[in-house]
Protein backbone atom coordinates (compact mmCIF):
# COMPACT_ATOMS: atom_id res chain seq x y z
CA UNK A 1 0.00 0.00 0.00
CA UNK A 2 1.14 3.73 -1.06
CA UNK A 3 0.41 6.48 1.30
CA UNK A 4 -1.49 8.14 -1.18
CA UNK A 5 -3.52 5.72 -1.21
CA UNK A 6 -4.49 6.26 2.62
CA UNK A 7 -8.33 7.98 2.85
CA UNK A 8 -8.75 10.27 5.74
CA UNK A 9 -11.42 7.82 7.08
CA UNK A 10 -11.55 3.88 7.36
CA UNK A 11 -13.86 1.76 7.72
CA UNK A 12 -14.26 -1.61 10.09
CA UNK A 13 -13.67 -4.02 7.17
CA UNK A 14 -11.06 -2.17 5.96
CA UNK A 15 -8.80 -2.55 9.15
CA UNK A 16 -9.58 -6.22 9.79
CA UNK A 17 -8.04 -6.94 6.22
CA UNK A 18 -5.15 -4.56 6.99
CA UNK A 19 -4.58 -5.11 10.71
CA UNK A 20 -1.50 -7.33 9.63
CA UNK A 21 -0.13 -5.04 7.55
CA UNK A 22 4.27 -5.03 8.42
CA UNK A 23 3.92 -0.69 8.33
CA UNK A 24 0.60 -0.69 9.74
CA UNK A 25 0.57 1.17 13.08
CA UNK A 26 -2.96 1.31 14.93
CA UNK A 27 -2.94 4.12 17.90
CA UNK A 28 -5.66 3.78 20.74
CA UNK A 29 -6.18 7.93 21.33
CA UNK A 30 -8.88 7.40 24.16
CA UNK A 31 -9.16 10.37 26.90
CA UNK A 32 -11.86 10.96 29.23
CA UNK A 33 -13.14 14.31 29.45
CA UNK A 34 -16.25 14.39 31.77
CA UNK A 35 -18.68 17.41 30.74
CA UNK A 36 -20.37 18.17 34.28
CA UNK A 37 -23.92 20.09 33.13
CA UNK A 38 -22.82 23.19 34.27
CA UNK A 39 -18.96 24.50 35.75
CA UNK A 40 -15.21 23.32 34.19
CA UNK A 41 -13.92 19.95 33.08
CA UNK A 42 -10.87 17.85 34.35
CA UNK A 43 -9.45 15.54 31.66
CA UNK A 44 -8.61 12.40 32.38
CA UNK A 45 -5.76 9.44 30.90
CA UNK A 46 -7.44 7.08 28.81
CA UNK A 47 -4.40 4.69 29.94
CA UNK A 48 -6.79 2.60 32.22
CA UNK A 49 -9.31 2.00 29.40
CA UNK A 50 -6.93 1.01 26.76
CA UNK A 51 -5.24 -1.22 29.01
CA UNK A 52 -8.84 -2.68 29.80
CA UNK A 53 -9.81 -3.73 26.39
CA UNK A 54 -8.36 -2.48 23.33
CA UNK A 55 -7.67 -3.75 19.22
CA UNK A 56 -4.90 -5.98 19.18
CA UNK A 57 -1.68 -4.74 18.58
CA UNK A 58 -3.06 -1.21 19.01
CA UNK A 59 -0.81 1.04 21.10
CA UNK A 60 -1.78 4.05 23.48
CA UNK A 61 -1.06 7.39 22.72
CA UNK A 62 -1.28 10.17 25.59
CA UNK A 63 -2.62 13.05 24.42
CA UNK A 64 -2.37 14.32 27.99
CA UNK A 65 1.32 14.24 28.74
CA UNK A 66 3.70 12.57 25.18
CA UNK A 67 1.53 14.35 23.00
CA UNK A 68 1.04 18.34 24.91
CA UNK A 69 3.01 21.11 26.15
CA UNK A 70 4.52 20.06 29.30
CA UNK A 71 4.92 24.06 30.28
CA UNK A 72 1.30 24.89 29.15
CA UNK A 73 -1.60 25.90 31.91
CA UNK A 74 -3.78 24.44 29.33
CA UNK A 75 -4.18 20.66 28.86
CA UNK A 76 -3.14 19.22 25.71
CA UNK A 77 -1.34 22.18 24.46
CA UNK A 78 0.48 21.10 21.37
CA UNK A 79 3.68 20.91 22.00
CA UNK A 80 7.11 21.80 19.70
CA UNK A 81 7.92 19.88 16.94
CA UNK A 82 11.02 18.08 18.34
CA UNK A 83 8.66 17.27 21.68
CA UNK A 84 6.15 15.68 18.90
CA UNK A 85 8.15 13.68 16.95
CA UNK A 86 10.32 12.09 19.24
CA UNK A 87 6.81 11.04 21.02
CA UNK A 88 5.99 9.45 17.93
CA UNK A 89 8.65 8.07 16.65
CA UNK A 90 8.81 6.27 19.87
CA UNK A 91 5.34 4.69 18.97
CA UNK A 92 6.52 3.55 15.96
CA UNK A 93 4.37 6.78 13.82
CA UNK A 94 7.02 7.82 10.99
CA UNK A 95 8.82 7.30 7.88
CA UNK A 96 7.20 4.23 6.38
CA UNK A 97 4.22 3.93 8.54
CA UNK A 98 0.87 3.62 7.91
CA UNK A 99 -1.57 4.58 10.70
CA UNK A 100 -4.99 4.33 11.87
CA UNK A 101 -6.30 5.98 15.03
CA UNK A 102 -9.23 5.25 17.22
CA UNK A 103 -10.44 6.09 20.69
CA UNK A 104 -13.15 4.66 22.91
CA UNK A 105 -15.76 7.91 22.74
CA UNK A 106 -16.90 9.46 19.33
CA UNK A 107 -13.91 10.08 17.69
CA UNK A 108 -12.55 13.54 17.86
CA UNK A 109 -9.77 12.28 20.38
CA UNK A 110 -8.62 10.03 17.22
CA UNK A 111 -9.43 13.32 15.58
CA UNK A 112 -7.39 15.26 17.26
CA UNK A 113 -4.11 13.39 17.04
CA UNK A 114 -5.23 12.73 13.52
CA UNK A 115 -4.69 16.32 12.92
CA UNK A 116 -1.58 17.09 14.96
CA UNK A 117 0.10 14.59 12.37
CA UNK A 118 -1.26 16.68 9.69
CA UNK A 119 0.29 19.81 11.69
CA UNK A 120 3.46 18.08 11.66
CA UNK A 121 3.76 16.96 7.90
CA UNK A 122 2.49 13.31 8.48
CA UNK A 123 -0.31 12.44 6.09
CA UNK A 124 -0.17 8.89 5.28
CA UNK A 125 -3.04 8.51 8.93
CA UNK A 126 -6.43 7.57 8.95
CA UNK A 127 -9.16 7.72 11.34
CA UNK A 128 -11.27 4.65 12.55
CA UNK A 129 -14.73 5.41 11.50
CA UNK A 130 -17.11 4.27 14.60
CA UNK A 131 -14.11 3.74 16.79
CA UNK A 132 -13.50 0.95 19.36
CA UNK A 133 -17.32 1.26 19.35
CA UNK A 134 -17.75 0.13 15.55
CA UNK A 135 -14.69 -2.73 16.00
CA UNK A 136 -17.08 -4.27 18.78
CA UNK A 137 -20.64 -4.12 17.10
CA UNK A 138 -18.94 -5.81 14.50
CA UNK A 139 -18.35 -8.97 16.21
CA UNK A 140 -14.59 -8.49 16.34
CA UNK A 141 -12.56 -8.76 19.48
CA UNK A 142 -10.52 -6.95 21.40
CA UNK A 143 -7.69 -7.82 24.24
CA UNK A 144 -6.16 -6.70 27.70
CA UNK A 145 -2.68 -7.65 25.95
CA UNK A 146 -0.43 -4.35 25.60
CA UNK A 147 1.72 -4.60 22.56
CA UNK A 148 5.14 -3.13 22.18
CA UNK A 149 6.17 -0.12 19.62
CA UNK A 150 8.84 -0.64 17.30
CA UNK A 151 9.96 3.15 17.26
CA UNK A 152 10.90 4.84 13.87
CA UNK A 153 11.91 8.09 13.15
CA UNK A 154 9.73 11.05 12.56
CA UNK A 155 10.07 13.62 10.09
CA UNK A 156 8.39 16.12 9.22
CA UNK A 157 7.63 19.85 8.26
CA UNK A 158 5.19 21.34 10.39
CA UNK A 159 2.47 23.10 8.40
CA UNK A 160 1.91 26.36 10.57
CA UNK A 161 -1.29 27.25 8.68
CA UNK A 162 -3.53 24.01 10.65
CA UNK A 163 -2.96 25.84 13.69
CA UNK A 164 -4.00 29.34 15.31
CA UNK A 165 -3.29 30.67 18.67
CA UNK A 166 -5.29 33.21 20.78
CA UNK A 167 -3.23 36.36 18.98
CA UNK A 168 -3.69 35.13 15.63
CA UNK A 169 -7.94 34.52 16.19
CA UNK A 170 -7.60 38.13 17.90
CA UNK A 171 -6.05 39.53 14.98
CA UNK A 172 -8.72 38.15 12.65
CA UNK A 173 -11.89 39.04 14.31
CA UNK A 174 -12.99 41.92 12.19
CA UNK A 175 -11.23 40.01 9.12
CA UNK A 176 -14.50 39.16 6.35
CA UNK A 177 -12.31 36.56 4.94
CA UNK A 178 -12.04 34.00 7.90
CA UNK A 179 -15.00 32.36 9.26
CA UNK A 180 -14.87 31.62 12.59
CA UNK A 181 -16.84 28.27 13.62
CA UNK A 182 -17.99 27.36 17.29
CA UNK A 183 -18.40 23.59 17.64
CA UNK A 184 -19.83 23.17 20.78
CA UNK A 185 -23.34 22.93 21.93
CA UNK A 186 -25.56 25.85 21.05
CA UNK A 187 -26.36 26.17 24.71
CA UNK A 188 -23.28 26.61 25.69
CA UNK A 189 -22.77 28.81 22.67
CA UNK A 190 -25.62 31.38 23.30
CA UNK A 191 -23.65 31.80 26.83
CA UNK A 192 -26.04 29.57 29.62
CA UNK A 193 -23.25 27.01 30.84
CA UNK A 194 -20.25 27.98 33.00
CA UNK A 195 -17.78 25.03 31.43
CA UNK A 196 -15.73 28.32 30.81
CA UNK A 197 -13.65 31.15 32.67
CA UNK A 198 -17.34 33.20 30.95
CA UNK A 199 -20.10 33.07 29.16
CA UNK A 200 -20.63 33.23 25.54
CA UNK A 201 -18.98 33.06 22.28
CA UNK A 202 -16.48 34.74 20.30
CA UNK A 203 -17.57 37.65 18.28
CA UNK A 204 -18.54 37.01 15.12
CA UNK A 205 -18.22 33.04 15.00
CA UNK A 206 -21.42 31.05 14.19
CA UNK A 207 -22.34 27.75 15.87
CA UNK A 208 -22.07 24.64 14.21
CA UNK A 209 -22.67 21.65 16.65
CA UNK A 210 -19.98 18.66 16.35
CA UNK A 211 -22.32 16.40 16.75
CA UNK A 212 -24.12 17.58 13.76
CA UNK A 213 -21.35 15.60 11.45
CA UNK A 214 -21.68 12.67 13.12
CA UNK A 215 -24.31 9.63 13.67
CA UNK A 216 -25.15 10.02 17.43
CA UNK A 217 -26.39 6.25 17.57
CA UNK A 218 -23.09 4.09 15.64
CA UNK A 219 -20.61 6.73 16.65
CA UNK A 220 -20.05 6.76 12.65
CA UNK A 221 -19.40 9.94 10.10
CA UNK A 222 -22.40 11.30 8.40
CA UNK A 223 -22.23 10.54 4.43
CA UNK A 224 -20.37 12.98 3.13
CA UNK A 225 -22.86 14.22 0.61
CA UNK A 226 -24.47 14.92 3.87
CA UNK A 227 -21.82 16.72 4.83
CA UNK A 228 -21.10 18.83 2.01
CA UNK A 229 -25.00 19.77 2.50
CA UNK A 230 -24.26 21.08 5.85
CA UNK A 231 -20.92 22.88 5.42
CA UNK A 232 -22.40 24.30 2.03
CA UNK A 233 -25.48 26.05 3.81
CA UNK A 234 -22.50 26.82 7.00
CA UNK A 235 -20.25 28.59 3.70
CA UNK A 236 -17.52 26.92 4.59
CA UNK A 237 -16.85 25.02 1.29
CA UNK A 238 -15.95 29.07 0.41
CA UNK A 239 -12.54 28.43 -0.90
CA UNK A 240 -12.10 32.46 -0.80
CA UNK A 241 -12.28 32.45 2.75
CA UNK A 242 -10.73 30.72 5.85
CA UNK A 243 -11.65 28.51 8.47
CA UNK A 244 -11.17 28.14 11.65
CA UNK A 245 -12.77 26.15 14.51
CA UNK A 246 -12.68 25.89 18.11
CA UNK A 247 -14.38 24.42 21.31
CA UNK A 248 -13.56 24.05 24.46
CA UNK A 249 -9.75 23.14 24.28
CA UNK A 250 -9.30 22.32 20.67
CA UNK A 251 -10.39 18.59 20.64
CA UNK A 252 -13.93 18.77 19.18
CA UNK A 253 -12.76 21.26 16.50
CA UNK A 254 -10.28 19.17 15.33
CA UNK A 255 -13.94 16.58 14.50
CA UNK A 256 -15.08 19.26 12.38
CA UNK A 257 -11.96 19.77 10.60
CA UNK A 258 -11.63 16.19 9.76
CA UNK A 259 -15.20 16.26 8.82
CA UNK A 260 -14.52 19.19 6.42
CA UNK A 261 -11.21 17.49 4.89
CA UNK A 262 -13.31 14.58 3.92
CA UNK A 263 -15.56 17.20 2.25
CA UNK A 264 -12.59 18.74 0.15
CA UNK A 265 -11.29 21.40 2.60
CA UNK A 266 -7.78 20.23 4.07
CA UNK A 267 -6.72 23.44 5.20
CA UNK A 268 -8.87 24.30 7.96
CA UNK A 269 -7.02 26.03 10.92
CA UNK A 270 -7.89 24.97 14.17
CA UNK A 271 -7.78 27.19 17.36
CA UNK A 272 -5.81 25.22 19.74
CA UNK A 273 -6.58 26.98 23.09
CA UNK A 274 -10.46 27.27 21.95
CA UNK A 275 -12.77 28.22 24.93
CA UNK A 276 -10.33 27.57 27.71
CA UNK A 277 -7.69 30.35 26.83
CA UNK A 278 -9.87 32.86 25.35
CA UNK A 279 -12.85 32.95 28.57
CA UNK A 280 -9.61 32.91 30.68
CA UNK A 281 -8.45 36.30 29.71
CA UNK A 282 -10.73 38.94 30.86
CA UNK A 283 -9.32 41.42 28.27
CA UNK A 284 -10.51 39.14 25.50
CA UNK A 285 -14.44 39.73 24.27
CA UNK A 286 -17.19 37.59 24.44
CA UNK A 287 -20.84 37.73 23.02
CA UNK A 288 -23.99 35.64 23.95
CA UNK A 289 -27.10 35.23 21.60
CA UNK A 290 -28.23 32.62 19.26
CA UNK A 291 -25.83 31.72 15.97
CA UNK A 292 -26.43 33.87 12.81
CA UNK A 293 -26.25 30.70 11.02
Amino acid sequence: MTTKSLPALVDVAWLKSHVADQNLVVVDATTHLPVPTDGPYTPESGGESYRAAHIEGALFADLLTDFADPDSTEAWTVPNSERFAAAAGALGIGDGAIVVIYDQHDGFWATRLWWHLRLEGFDSVAVLDGGLRAWQAAGLPVTDAESTPTARTFTGVRRPELLRSTEDVAAALDDPETILVNVLDPATYRGETSTYARRGHIPGSVNLPVFEVRNQETGELRPVEELLALFDAAGLLDTTKKVVTYCGGGIAATGVAHALALAGREDVGVYDGSMTAWAGNPDLPLVTGPSPR
